[in-house]
């Protein structure tokens, strides 16, 4: 009696979890024939819903809707608790990619006449940075009469560039965008 009460449980359990995941699994499955894929992969062909549920039953795993189409749904008899997992997994696996591929770019700003000891402070918190696997925009904002010599920017860009050279690789040289000058760095590999 009790070996039934913990089954009905655990069904119960998977049948909250497949609900909250929109996944139709055994009773839950309203169609009146189904396309059925066996545990292995292979083709069982259409049968009725209560052949492929007797199959599951048989097997001891679950019978799961894949393919809600309404001409030909496709039902698959798995393991529900594995393939949640497996699922799980790859959308881990696809979120971890996707945050790789979108890598924070940070902005220092710099100016023509900026002091030593601001310019190493720059540039320790920009290695950090880098040595993390980020990329890196480093702009000059001319001011008045700066507008004049934007060689002196230039300098002041390349002379960060250079510094950050063992850590970093321009991806894209310096160029001037209105009153500012840019630069990006990417981490080397």
């Amino acid at each position: 009696m009790d070996t039934v009460v913990f089954t009905f449980l655990n069904y119960m359990e998977v049948l909250a979890i497949a609900k909250q995941n929109e996944v139709y699994i055994n009773e839950q499955i309203n169609c009146p024939e189904v396309m059925v894929i066996g545990p292995n992969g292979e083709k069982l062909g259409v049968k009725k819903i209560a052949d492929a549920l007797t199959l599951a039953q048989y097997a001891g795993l679950d019978l799961v809707l894949l393919n809600n189409d309404f001409k030909n749904p496709v039902c698959k008899i798995i393991d529900f608790t594995k393939y949640r997992y497996e699922k799980n997994k790859k959308e881990k696996e696809a979120r971890k990619k996707q945050r790789e591929q979108n890598l924070e770019t940070k902005e220092y700003r710099l100016s023509v006449t900026i002091d030593v000891g601001d310019f190493e402070t720059k540039l320790r918190n920009a290695k950090a940075y880098l040595e993390k696997g980020h990329k890196i925009k480093v702009a000059v904002r001319f001011k008045g009469r700066q507008m004049a010599h934007p060689e002196l920017g230039r300098e002041v860009i390349l002379k960060f560039a250079e510094k950050l050279s063992d850590v970093s690789v321009i991806e894209v040289m310096p160029k001037m965008e209105g009153r500012n000058m840019q630069l990006f760095l990417a981490p080397k590999k």
